[in-house]
C-alpha cells in the first residue's frame, strides 16, 4: 500500500532528509587516501549523535553499522571495515536517520584521490540518471517513466542497471511502497500522485548487470568485479513538480 504523505509529514521528512544530506557532506570532505571506512562510520555515528537523530541502518534487519561503505566492484551494503581506502578507488556512502519518527535516505559516491576517466565517467552518468528519473517523478506520470529514464541514460552511455536492487517510498517506514526498478518501459505501473515520497536511487555497473552478495551476507558486489557506483534521493511528488527533500538548501 503506498502512503500518501500530507504537508506536514513533508515537512518533517525534509528536515530528517537535509540532516541525511548535511552527514554525507560532512563525510565526503573526509574521504581521503589512507582513512578507513570504520572511521567514516564512527563519524556518522558522532554526527548522528550530535544532531540527536537515530542511525536508521543500524540494528535494521540486523544490520551491524550506521553507514554502508561500497568501495569499487561493491554495488551496495558493503560493511565498514579497517582496510585504508586508496588512491583511485571509488566509494559510495548510503546513510539514512530517523528523526521525530520520519526516516532520511541518500546516497553519493566519491573519488578516493584522483581516480581514473571512467570511474568518474561512470559517478557522473549514475548521478546524471537519478536526476533523469527524479523529473519523472511528477503527479500523473508512471512509475515506469522514471524507471525508463534512468535506464535510457544509463545505457546510452554504455554501463548497466542494476536489476537485483531497487527504490522504494519513504516515511515513517525506511522502505515502503512502492518498489521503483532502474528498468522499466514508460508509460506503465502505478500512476504518480501528489504526496507521495520516493527514495529513486540508480545503481550502476561498468560492466554487467549481474551481482552476488558476498558471504558477509550484506555485501553486494558486480558479478564481473568491474566497478559500480550509487546515487540516491528523497523526493516528494508535489504539485509544483518533484521536490529533493535530501539536499542541502
Amino acid at each position: 500500500m503506498v502512503i500518501l504523505k500530507l504537508p506536514d509529514e513533508i515537512e518533517k521528512l525534509r528536515t530528517s532528509n537535509r540532516i541525511v544530506a548535511e552527514i554525507l557532506q560532512a563525510l565526503r570532505e573526509k574521504v581521503k587516501p589512507g582513512v578507513t571506512t570504520r572511521e567514516l562510520n564512527r563519524l556518522s555515528e558522532d554526527l548522528s549523535q550530535k544532531r540527536r537523530v537515530k542511525p536508521a541502518f543500524k540494528g535494521y534487519r540486523g544490520y551491524p553499522f550506521a553507514l554502508c561503505t561500497s568501495i569499487n566492484g561493491e554495488v551496495v551494503h558493503g560493511m565498514p571495515s579497517d582496510q585504508p581506502l586508496v588512491a583511485g578507488d571509488i566509494l559510495s556512502l548510503d546513510f539514512g536517520v530517523i528523526y521525530k519518527g520520519y526516516c532520511g535516505d541518500a546516497a553519493i559516491t566519491v573519488p578516493v584521490g584522483t581516480v581514473a576517466a571512467e570511474a568518474e565517467r561512470l559517478m557522473q552518468v549514475t548521478e546524471a540518471s537519478l536526476y533523469a528519473g527524479i523529473d519523472q517523478a511528477r503527479a500523473g506520470n508512471r512509475l515506469g517513466d522514471i524507471s525508463a529514464a534512468v535506464q535510457e541514460c544509463v545505457e546510452t552511455a554504455g554501463f548497466s542497471v542494476v536489476r537485483d536492487y531497487v527504490g522504494h517510498g519513504i516515511g515513517r517506514n525506511m522502505h515502503e511502497d512502492p518498489q521503483i526498478p532502474n528498468y522499466g518501459v514508460r508509460g506503465r505501473g502505478l500512476q504518480l500522485k501528489d504526496g507521495m515520497v520516493l527514495a529513486i536511487e540508480p545503481m550502476v555497473n561498468e560492466g554487467s548487470y549481474h551481482v552476488r552478495v558476498q558471504p558477509d551476507g550484506w555485501t553486494v558486489v558486480t558479478e564481473d568485479g568491474k566497478r559500480s557506483a550509487h546515487f540516491e534521493h528523497s523526493v516528494a511528488i508535489t504539485e509544483n513538480g518533484p521536490d529533493i527533500l535530501s539536499r542541502i538548501q
